[in-house]
């Protein structure tokens, strides 16, 4: 056994001789390496490429500096000299380039590049467009109106006479039931009409008012009739003069000229306001207003404000001056088709001032409220 473990000593002692050399020595950068001699010429200022003539075919490439502008280029014809830093172009292909300075990469490969939107250009600056001609000077002679030329005057002004009859000059009617209403809960059982209408144009029309209040079995307490003349003077507003008549069982009917305005106010509140000057010299005015809140497209909350002001105190009417009286109410219909909706609703009513005064004298309520149910249609 001792001899065969000597054996194997002197065997492998030159083995370990050689690594021990080995790893003595400073490791050889190019140990391996085939070094063709070099060919004389004059040593570059800079230092050499530290691989320049080694046969690297064998190493596996190390990654490009990221800095190097020139990666991809055939430096082969290039001479082994610094790139001077003021040049970035040392060394490119220039020959297709043209003398404009504004493209860098004049001559590069860009066919693996995603390149933008080519730069054609249009209409609006195209050098070669040919200009526009003005219109010659016989386009502003003659009528203004071809037709003028084949066809007698006459004939043309009732054409056009007609064609503003048939797209411009159109005249409408309607008829308005703002309310048919019956009233219970107060003294006694009422019923109440508030109707109006026109006929004409957009701007120029004849519009009718009438409305009226009694109670059943104590006959009409009162009622009048307008007849207005309106003229638009806004596309939401109208400007209206015309007469009113009063008739009361009484005998007192009363004549008044009425001056008012009545349209679209903001956020879609229709107002109606107008002063009466009476024959015997009474001012009062009225103003109503209301507004459609829709539920549904069938069920609409309408609430509804009326007061009343006077001048002067009219005791025979009992109408005190300042505001006489306010009407509230809320009324909730359904629309079973747009022409015709009936509604419910409750009315709050109550003098003041004077008229108070002249309303408890004779012994009637100031204040007053009623459950309504009525109808509001149109056609």
């Amino acid at each position: 056994m001792t001899i065969s473990f000597l054996r194997l000593a002197v065997a492998t002692a030159p083995l370990f001789l050689a690594a021990g050399t080995a790893t003595a020595q400073p490791q050889d950068p190019h140990a391996g390496h085939v070094t063709a001699p070099a060919p004389a010429r004059t040593p570059a200022p800079t230092p050499a490429d530290p691989h320049a003539g080694h046969d690297t075919s064998t190493t596996a490439p190390s990654p490009a500096p990221a800095v190097d502008p020139h990666a991809g280029h055939d430096m082969s014809a290039t001479p082994a000299l610094q790139t001077p830093p003021a040049d970035p172009h040392a060394g490119h292909d220039m020959s297709a380039m043209s003398d404009q300075a504004a493209d860098p990469h004049a001559g590069h490969d860009m066919s693996g590049m995603a390149m933008g939107p080519p730069d054609i250009p249009t209409s609006a600056n195209d050098p070669g467009r040919s200009p526009e001609a003005a219109p010659p000077p016989a386009a502003s002679r003659g009528p203004a109106h071809a037709a003028d030329l084949y066809f007698l005057q006459t004939d043309m002004v009732a054409a056009r006479r007609l064609l503003i009859a048939e797209n411009g000059d159109i005249h409408t009617t309607a008829v308005i039931i703002d309310r048919l209403e019956a009233g219970v809960g107060g003294d006694e059982d009422s019923y109440l009409w508030d109707a109006q209408g026109w006929i004409g144009g957009d701007i120029n029309r004849f519009w009718w008012k009438s409305e009226g209040e009694g109670e059943f079995g104590d006959g009409l307490e009162e009622a009048e009739v307008q007849a207005l003349y309106s003229r638009a003077i806004d596309p939401f507003w109208d400007l209206q003069a015309g007469v009113r008549q009063d008739y009361r069982p009484d005998g007192e009917d009363v004549t008044h000229l009425v001056l008012g305005l009545q349209g679209l106010a903001p956020h879609w509140f229709e107002v109606d306001a107008a002063a009466f000057l009476s024959t015997d010299g009474d001012l009062t005015a009225r103003v109503e207003a209301e507004y459609d809140q829709r539920i549904t497209q069938r069920l609409i909350l309408q609430p509804r404000i009326e007061v009343d002001l006077a001048a002067s105190d009219i005791p025979e009417i009992e109408i005190g001056s300042g505001v006489s009286s306010l009407e509230a109410g809320l009324r909730l219909r359904y629309e079973i088709r747009k022409e015709f909706a009936p509604y419910v609703g409750v009315e709050w009513s109550r003098a003041f001032g004077r008229s108070r005064d002249f309303i408890e004298a004779r012994g009637g309520d100031a204040e007053d409220t009623n459950f309504v149910v009525g109808l509001k249609a149109w056609f």
